[in-house]
């Protein structure tokens, strides 16, 4: 595990502990934060700004636009199908499969332990709840939940919690 030579980090990005991390091939932005045991493969965009804790697994194909928190353990996937072996029971080998792109808008929050299926878009400032499966488009601002996810609200109606 750490981090590959291929990286693109920018400016001020923290990783806790690098040595336990396993990026490669992927661009992260200025200010990111991450976490320990996150994974980030290859043609992956991070933005400026985003939080991503300890256990997150984001494949090729996904783009985090800037300001996103993606929580603990939460699970990105990039082909709708996937599969070790073929009919024949031969192993699959790179390109025998589809890759399908993710998109995570600004400002964006995902919660523990969600999963995201691929070929979506969670759209700007969507908040995600901690164990959702999200199988399809998340509108900007909604509030989504459950297996399989379903707005549940709005965040803009939310009232913020008062400071203790």
């Amino acid at each position: 595990m750490g981090i590959a030579a291929d990286v693109r980090l920018g400016k001020d990005v923290v990783i806790f502990h690098p040595d336990q991390v396993n990026l490669y091939g992927c661009e992260i932005g200025d200010g990111t934060k991450i976490g320990s045991f996150v994974e980030i493969r290859r043609t992956v965009k991070i933005g400026r700004n985003v939080k991503i804790q300890a256990f997150a697994f984001i494949p090729e194909g996904v783009v985090v636009e800037d300001g996103v928190f993606i929580g603990p353990h939460v699970c990105f996937t990039n082909d709708r199908y996937p599969r070790a072996i073929d009919e024949d029971g031969s192993l699959l080998q790179a390109g025998d499969w589809h890759l399908e792109s993710t998109l995570v808008r600004r400002g964006a929050n995902i919660g523990a332990n969600a999963t995201i299926i691929c070929g979506i878009t969670i759209g700007e400032f969507a908040l995600i709840g901690a164990g959702a499966v999200v199988t399809r488009d998340v509108p900007a601002y909604a509030v989504v939940a459950g297996v399989p996810a379903r707005v549940t609200g709005d965040v803009r109606t939310h009232a913020k919690e008062p400071s203790a």
